[in-house]
């Protein structure tokens, strides 16, 4: 008797799990972190941060904002390198040759109005973005099992085409969060190979939960580690530091 009571729980709970919908799951997973509510009230983020370049710890600091305003900075060997910097109109980063601004060219800053859509989250608000989801079943990923899904957003442009822009992450089917993250790199030395973000370490920032240790790689290959040493919501950030230099004049105003 008690070997079919166990059985019939066992089998009940595998319905349970197996009749998750992508949708139950992205709800479930707003919620672990902190309530779509607080993600609603979310007009900045900042990340204080280590990424480990061959056993060296560089420290950098990733700014979002709600806007749409984001950039890196790089601190490095005293020299202060900014990266990816976007003030909703023009993409730029330092040049770590000749430590000057450069602009990215229209196709890139294109793609970037896209991805700052994303934020805080690139599931929040998914439906009113025009993202959709499909769950493609279960994974188990190092003894841990997963939900798959792909989250398919607006077609980025690669090359003056039209491509499909999408990615797959694996939640973890008990917390409800994403542990490891897979997109198809488009453009650059590693096109059409598979990117692949690990993300572990969630913690408590005001009362919302964030991965505190992320590693950047390519599947099957080697990664990059980034330990985050603080996040901050909510920061209070200077609008001309997103700003092209060639922009602000001696006095601050922009030309």
């Amino acid at each position: 008797m008690k070997k079919i009571l166990l059985l019939v729980l066992t089998i009940s709970a595998s319905i349970s799990v197996n009749s998750q919908t992508a949708e139950e799951i992205i709800a479930n997973y707003f919620e672990n972190t902190g309530g779509i509510e607080n993600w609603a009230k979310i007009e900045g983020i900042k990340m204080s941060a280590k990424v480990n370049q061959g056993g060296m710890e560089i420290p950098l600091e990733i700014t979002q904002l709600k806007n749409g305003n984001q950039m890196t900075v790089i601190n490095f060997q005293g020299i202060e390198l900014k990266q990816g910097v976007f003030d909703g109109e023009v993409l730029w980063s330092t040049n770590f040759q000749t430590q000057k601004a450069e602009k990215s060219d229209q196709e890139s800053t294109d793609n970037m109005k896209l991805q700052a859509q994303d934020f805080p989250d690139a599931f929040y608000n998914y439906k009113e973005k025009g993202y959709t989801l499909e769950l493609l079943g279960k994974e188990d990923l190092e003894g841990t099992e997963t939900f798959k899904i792909k989250l398919t957003k607006k077609p980025m442009t690669v090359d003056g085409k039209e491509v499909e822009n999408s990615s797959i992450y694996f939640f973890d089917a008990e917390n409800f969060v994403p542990i490891v993250v897979h997109s198809e790199i488009r453009m650059g030395p590693g096109k059409g190979m598979i990117s692949e973000i690990k993300l572990s370490d969630y913690q408590e920032v005001e009362g919302m939960y964030f991965p505190f240790s992320m590693t950047q790689g390519v599947k099957d290959g080697g990664g990059q580690p980034i330990t985050m040493d603080k996040i901050e919501l909510n920061p209070t950030v200077d609008p001309s530091a997103f700003k092209f230099p060639e922009e602000i004049t001696e006095e601050g105003n922009k030309k």
